[in-house]
């Protein structure tokens, strides 16, 4: 378990991390979602211990991170901005993760560079973007530490790869435990992955929720309504979040349980209603207007 106890982090004057306090369980997919200049690549470079927290702790299965070795070899980091040897091979990173890592499984590290079309004796600096984010996820996945930490892992990635990067994690994380965080500013890229979500915004944590828990509280109704007092109706008896409508069509974010909604819906005796599931995006546009954010400031 990874535990954020009023972690803060300046750099001069720009308060990059402010007082953040979370909790990531084992075997899950943690999201870290925010716009660029939220503070998620410094929250990820605190909980790797590379940067050292201005006042909080940070623990992994409660060890303090930095400056700690133990604690450190059960994280492996993967920056946005990845470094590797000048005029290095592939080969030459294997042999150099092996030192560090005990764990690591170059069996696998083969397999996996064969499969995804990577040459071992090629210079990574002739690779392309996205293949070097390629060589990064095989090198964390078989490293065989407990927790992968990933910044913008998919960025760069095409569809195909992304798609193959996300099976690869859930295949780890059903066979040993394997724990991924991965932040980004792009929520479609997390929705069909992510078990908990976080939402980071100025340096600071608006929430952190289990995702499917969001989406069985909260909903999308799609309704024919042609009188005012039938809308007030609604309004008074649902917890509506948002509503738009295109003339006597309605779309409203409701709150609530599935059964509660489509119980008082069915007894309006709409010429047209129905239940729509949220995406990501539009779940957490309706968790931040409640907090008395613009969602549109916040995330793309």
């Amino acid at each position: 378990m990874i535990e954020f106890k009023n972690i803060s982090k300046s750099f001069g004057g720009l308060k990059a991390v402010d007082n953040i306090s979370a909790t990531i369980e084992e075997g899950h997919v943690f999201g870290l979602i925010g716009t660029n200049g939220a503070g998620k690549s410094t929250l990820l470079r605190l909980l790797s211990g590379v940067l050292e927290p201005d006042s909080g702790s940070i623990t992994v299965d409660g060890e303090a991170v930095y400056d700690n070795p133990a604690a450190k070899g059960k994280l492996f980091y993967i920056s946005d901005e990845q470094y590797f040897y000048k005029n290095g091979t592939p080969g030459d990173m294997l042999r150099l993760y092996q030192a560090y890592y005990p764990g690591f499984d170059a069996g696998k590290w083969g397999a996996l560079m064969e499969n995804f079309g990577l040459e071992v004796k090629r210079k990574i600096n002739t690779f392309s973007k996205g293949m070097k984010k390629q060589l990064s996820v095989i090198c964390g996945v078989c490293a065989g530490t407990r927790y992968l930490i990933c910044d913008e892992t998919f960025d760069g990635l095409d569809p195909v790869m992304r798609q193959a990067v996300k099976s690869l994690f859930a295949r780890e994380i059903e066979e040993r435990g394997l724990t991924p965080v991965i932040a980004s500013h792009n929520l479609r890229e997390l929705e069909d992955i992510c078990e908990y979500v976080g939402l980071l915004h100025r340096g600071g944590i608006l929430f952190e929720k289990d995702l499917d828990e969001m989406k069985l509280n909260i909903h999308k109704v799609q309704c024919v309504v042609k009188e005012e007092a039938v809308l007030e109706l609604i309004r008074r008896n649902l917890d509506v979040v948002t509503i738009d409508n295109r003339g006597a069509l309605y779309t409203l974010t409701v709150r609530g349980s599935r059964k509660k909604v489509e119980g008082f819906m069915e007894q309006l005796n709409l010429v047209f209603y129905e239940l729509l599931p949220l995406s990501l995006e539009e779940i957490f546009i309706s968790e931040t207007e409640v907090k008395g954010y613009d969602i549109k400031a916040l995330i793309l």
